[in-house]
């Protein structure tokens, strides 16, 4: 039976991701980023289950998460995707998008690039509650309905689809290389096409009769056409 290792910190997690590897490599993932929330200075954290250098006795027992570095995060952290292998993507309560640099020689963070409420209402910052990554393109979606576009190469949004959404959409993913899914607080998950210039989407499913929210989505992957999402009574599997 394989151990179970806790490491007890003073902060609520929001989110934690393991940094990606190469596929060329049989290497297996040891660093994993972690996000907080709901705490007076919110961190985005890098953490090591491997030695580096040290014992593995010195905090515990032996693959015990060892923290690299931090570096202070204005909002609750909701959502974090790597970009790449030293850049991941927060997205904040604030509304702010921002890409940390995660520097593995000095083991330090800096803030490569910020985009400072993108998502927002007519008189205040809305949520950004998810992103998704596909080097060097950035998709964001957020409480005010908008999905928004970046290229981590440039300072200025992409593109903005304003009217998305009339709910609060949760969470979004890819389909396709030009292709994503997004689901919301009413049941609806929607797939949209960049390739078009209309701000519709391409296809509506209603996945709960009841108007129960959707909280994430993900698709298969070897068969991009299934994909399954999440909501607070169920987990549903549809074919797009």
């Amino acid at each position: 039976m394989e151990s179970v290792n806790a490491k007890y910190v003073s902060q609520k997690i929001s989110k934690t991701r393991w940094r990606p590897v190469s596929h060329s490599t049989l290497q297996q993932p040891d660093i994993f980023a972690t996000g907080s929330w709901d705490n007076e200075d919110n961190k985005i954290s890098f953490w090591s289950i491997g030695n580096h250098g040290s014992s593995a006795l010195d905090d515990g027992f032996e693959g015990d998460p060892q923290l690299l570095c931090e570096h202070k995060h204005d909002g609750d952290v909701l959502d974090l995707q790597f970009l790449d292998q030293d850049k991941i993507v927060t997205t904040s309560s604030t509304g702010e998008v921002t890409i940390f640099r995660h520097h593995q020689n000095s083991q330090t963070i800096s803030v490569s690039q910020r985009w400072p409420g993108v998502h927002c209402y007519p008189c205040d910052n809305a949520p950004c509650t998810g992103v998704v990554c596909s080097s060097p393109e950035i998709v964001t979606v957020g409480e005010d309905g908008r999905i928004v576009v970046f290229r981590a190469d440039q300072e200025g949004v992409v593109r903005v689809i304003e009217n998305a959404d009339s709910s609060t959409i949760h969470a979004v993913t890819y389909l396709r290389t030009t292709e994503i899914l997004t689901v919301n607080s009413i049941g609806q998950l929607k797939l949209w096409d960049f390739r078009q210039q209309s701000n519709s989407p391409s296809q509506i499913l209603s996945l709960s009769g009841d108007r129960v929210p959707l909280h994430c989505v993900d698709r298969h992957p070897n068969q991009q056409h299934i994909v399954a999402t999440g909501g607070r009574t169920a987990c549903s599997v549809s074919g797009i």
